[in-house]
């Protein structure tokens, strides 16, 4: 008995299982790149805040300085320094811890 080789619909069966896999590829690297420009911001913020936080402004400037959105900020003092640590949310549909940053400056800075 001799088989037939049948090679028809082989280029469309390779092409349903790659898709996906692309697809998914392509979203991940995207979720990532979103999540570390949300770390970038998040960063400057925190090292905004301390700036302000060190020349004794209020704190509803302090927390609008964040610049991300549903970012939170704890400033504390540290003797000659005041550091804020600020906490916000990946930003991206998967099961991320959050963000977090930190950052001092010298307090009563001018």
């Amino acid at each position: 008995m001799r088989l037939i080789r049948d090679e028809r619909g082989t280029a469309a069966a390779e092409f349903a299982v790659v898709v996906p896999a692309a697809v998914l590829v392509v979203a991940l690297a995207a979720g990532t790149l979103q999540a570390v420009s949300r770390q970038v911001r998040l960063e400057q913020g925190a090292a905004q805040a301390a700036r302000l936080a060190g020349r004794g402004e209020d704190p509803g400037r302090i927390g609008a300085s964040l610049g991300v959105t549903g970012a939170s900020v704890v400033v504390r003092g540290d003797g000659d320094l005041v550091c804020a640590e600020a906490t916000a949310p990946a930003g991206v549909p998967l099961p991320l811890p959050p963000l977090t940053a930190s950052s001092c400056a010298l307090a009563g800075g001018r």
